[in-house]
C-alpha cells in the first residue's frame, strides 16, 4: 500500500476501532507523514469502553449500525479537534478466538464525511482462516476505507477474498439539507408541506417509526385540534448522532402524507427556540427527562434555568401515558418538578393505550 500517498492527500480525521483490525493503526502510524491523516485513534476494546464512547450501550456490539454509529462519533469528534477535518472511521468485529462463537466472522466498517456515509460488511468463510488471517483482511479493509476517504480510489488495494466471504457495502449521499444539519450550519429542514406551520410536534428517534407513532399523532390531532408533524433531531442527548443511512432509513419509514422536520435540536430547550408557542406530544418516559436533573449535568439550578426557559417560550406538553417497570403510567402517575407540570396537560389511559416499543421492536428484529 502506498502510505506515502496517502499521507500526502489531503484529509485527515479520526479512527475508532473495536473488536479487531487495529493493526491498521500501527501500519498507518509506522510511516512518516502520518499526522496528516490521523488527529486521533481509539479502541474501547471493552463493552463498557464501547458504551461510553458512543453515549450509550449499543443493541448489538458487531453491527452495521454501530460501525456506522462509531463512524458518526469519530466525525463529531474530528471537527472538534479541526473544523476543516474531513472523515471518521468506525469499525467493530468479531473474529477467530480461543473458543468457538455461535455467530460469524465479520466485520463492519463505516466511513463518515461531509457529504456520504459509506459502509462495508464483510462476513468470512468460518473456519478457513485463523485469527491473523482475518485480521489482515479486516486491516485492509480499513486501510481500503482510508483511501476513499482521502479521495484515493485509484489505489484502493483489492481484497483477497474467498468464494466463502461475503462482502457487500452501502453509500448514501447526503442531500444538502441534511449536510447542513450534519456540519451544524443549519437548524430545521421541513420534509413535508405543513412543517413549519404545525402547531404541534411529536419529537422522537423513530427507530424505527411504527403503528404507536401514527396513532398517537392522531389522538394528538384530535385532542388539539390542529395538524401535528414528527420531528426528528439528528443529534441527541444520549445518543449517536444520525448518519445519512439513518436518515435515509428513518425517513422511508413514514407515511407519504405525513410531515416529518428534521432538526438540530437535541434538546427541548433548543427545540423551544426553534418552535415558540407550540405544542410538545411526547410520552410518559419523555417528560420524566426531561424533569430529570441527569440531563442537565445533575445540576438543579440548570434543570430549573431550563424549565423556565420552556415556559417563557409559552410552550406546552401533551403528556400520553407509556408503560415504565410493567406499570402503565400517566401524568397523574408521575413526580416532577412543579414548573414542569404547570406546562403539562395529560392524556388518560382510557383515552388512548398503545404499548408498542421502538427499542422492542429493534430487539426483536
Amino acid at each position: 500500500m502506498n502510505f506515502d500517498a496517502l499521507h500526502r492527500a489531503n484529509g485527515r480525521g479520526v479512527l475508532t476501532i473495536t473488536g479487531g483490525g487495529a493493526g491498521a493503526l500501527g501500519r498507518l502510524l509506522s510511516v512518516p507523514g502520518a499526522s496528516r491523516t490521523v488527529l486521533d485513534a481509539r479502541i474501547p476494546y471493552s463493552l463498557g469502553a464501547l458504551s461510553e464512547t458512543l453515549g450509550r450501550a449499543p443493541d448489538q456490539a458487531t453491527s452495521a449500525a454501530t460501525a456506522r454509529a462509531l463512524a458518526m462519533v469519530a466525525f463529531q469528534h474530528a471537527r472538534r479537534l479541526d473544523v476543516e477535518a474531513t472523515f471518521g472511521l468506525g469499525a467493530t468485529a468479531a473474529l477467530a478466538t480461543n473458543r468457538e462463537k455461535a455467530g460469524d466472522h465479520r466485520i463492519h466498517v463505516a466511513l463518515q464525511t461531509p457529504a456520504t456515509s459509506y459502509l462495508w460488511s464483510l462476513t468470512f468463510d468460518k473456519g478457513r482462516r485463523s485469527r491473523e488471517e482475518e485480521e489482515a483482511l479486516c486491516e485492509q479493509l480499513i486501510l481500503q476505507a482510508l483511501f476513499i476517504a482521502k479521495r484515493l480510489h485509484q489505489e484502493e488495494p483489492p481484497l483477497l477474498l474467498g468464494a466463502g466471504d461475503k462482502l457487500v457495502s452501502d453509500h448514501v449521499l447526503g442531500e444538502p439539507p441534511w449536510q447542513g444539519l450534519i456540519l451544524g450550519s443549519a437548524v430545521s429542514v421541513p420534509q413535508g408541506v405543513r412543517g413549519s406551520r404545525s402547531a404541534a410536534l411529536l419529537p422522537g428517534a423513530f427507530n424505527p417509526f411504527h403503528e404507536g407513532h401514527r396513532a398517537m399523532a392522531e389522538a394528538a390531532a384530535t385532542r388539539l385540534q390542529c395538524p401535528v408533524s414528527y420531528e426528528l433531531s439528528v443529534f441527541n442527548v444520549d445518543k449517536p448522532p444520525l448518519n445519512y443511512a439513518d436518515l435515509r432509513d428513518r425517513l422511508s419509514a413514514f407515511p407519504a402524507e405525513a410531515s416529518v422536520l428534521l432538526t438540530h435540536a437535541p434538546r427541548f430547550t433548543d427545540k423551544a427556540e426553534l418552535f415558540p408557542g407550540r405544542t410538545f406530544v411526547v410520552g410518559a418516559d419523555t417528560i420524566l427527562r426531561v424533569g430529570n436533573v441527569r440531563y442537565y449535568g445533575d445540576s438543579q439550578s440548570a434543570r430549573d434555568a431550563a424549565l423556565a426557559r420552556l415556559a417563557e417560550r409559552e410552550v406546552r406538553f401533551l403528556v400520553f401515558g407509556r408503560l415504565l417497570a410493567d406499570r402503565f403510567e400517566t401524568l397523574d402517575d408521575l413526580a416532577l418538578p412543579e414548573a414542569l407540570r404547570a406546562l403539562c396537560d395529560g392524556v388518560s389511559e382510557a383515552e388512548f393505550r398503545q404499548d408498542l416499543s421502538s427499542t422492542a421492536l429493534r430487539l426483536r428484529r
